[in-house]
């Protein structure tokens, strides 16, 4: 009797305390460690790519002078130079293609014709009107045209609010055409057939960009052009006046255009970043 009440006591205080462990266990939450937050990871910008150009551009035109020699029956030849000289101003119109290596850095090949720019001197001499040997001055009159070829670099300096400022140069070539060369003066009328030919160019030139799209950019800038000299016009038989050789002529342009860029331009918005999916969470 002794004995099974002892057994029932000992069963009854282990039943209450593996319940109360057990009701323990059964009442703390699962521990879940948190995820860490993702990490966004943006995309390299990608810009470069081929790019067109077309350009106008209203120009400005210096003269640097011409010389030129007029033949005697006896030497010495008399060596001559413009007294007076200028240049009218004029339009262009070129196109180009090129590549943006990079956001600061690109390149471009452009070829402009020069409208024609009239030219306007004056010379002093001798005629033969009303006597021999009479001092006299001559008027003349021309105008050149020039097809301009240049392999141009520039740096895009940066962008702010869709406007990029760049500086750049180029270095080339110029094909240039003197028109007839009309001198008139005492004794008449002369006609100098007009010189033409390649000669070394180079330009310096600064702007903006604008984007108008996100492809498309308006460019203005100004660019100082250097053309070398040459023949100017040819011998004359009837007063034995020529060939004549200009000393080079400096342009100055104020420019106007647009450039559509086939690759990525800084213009475009930026790509939508990475963000990888949070991994999978496990409990116990």
């Amino acid at each position: 009797m002794f004995n099974t009440a002892k057994m029932a006591l000992l069963a009854a205080l282990f039943a209450g305390v593996a319940g109360s462990a057990f009701a323990a266990d059964l009442a703390e939450p699962p521990v879940v460690k948190e995820a860490p937050p993702p990490v966004a990871y943006e995309q390299p910008a990608d810009f470069g790519g081929w790019y067109i150009r077309g350009d106008i551009d209203y120009h400005w035109s210096r003269f640097g002078g011409a010389d030129y020699t007029t033949y005697s029956a006896t030497p010495p030849q008399i060596r001559g130079s413009f007294g007076s000289s200028s240049l009218k101003s004029a339009f262009s119109a070129g196109a180009g293609v090129g590549y943006q290596i990079n956001q600061h850095f690109r390149t471009d090949l452009t070829g402009d014709w020069m409208f024609g720019s009239k030219f306007r001197g004056s010379t002093s001499g001798f005629c033969n009107t009303p006597a021999p040997n009479t001092p006299c001055v001559s008027t003349d009159s021309s105008s050149y045209s020039a097809l301009l070829l240049l392999a141009n670099a520039y740096i895009d300096i940066g962008t702010w609010h869709g406007v990029t400022p760049y500086v750049g140069a180029g270095i080339g070539g110029a094909w240039v055409k003197w028109d007839t060369l009309h001198n008139s003066d005492a004794d008449g009328d002369f006609f100098h057939r007009g010189g033409k030919g390649w000669r070394f160019a180079y330009a310096l030139m600064a702007g903006a960009s604008y984007c108008l799209t996100d492809r498309v950019k308006l460019d203005v800038g100004y660019r100082y052009s250097h053309i070398n000299g040459g023949k100017m016009f040819d011998y004359d038989t009837i007063s034995n006046v020529g060939p004549g050789y200009d000393h080079g002529i400096n342009v100055h342009e104020v420019r106007g255009g647009l450039r559509y860029q086939f690759g990525r331009s800084d213009c475009a918005p930026p790509p939508e970043p990475y963000v990888p999916e949070p991994e999978p969470i496990y409990t116990k």
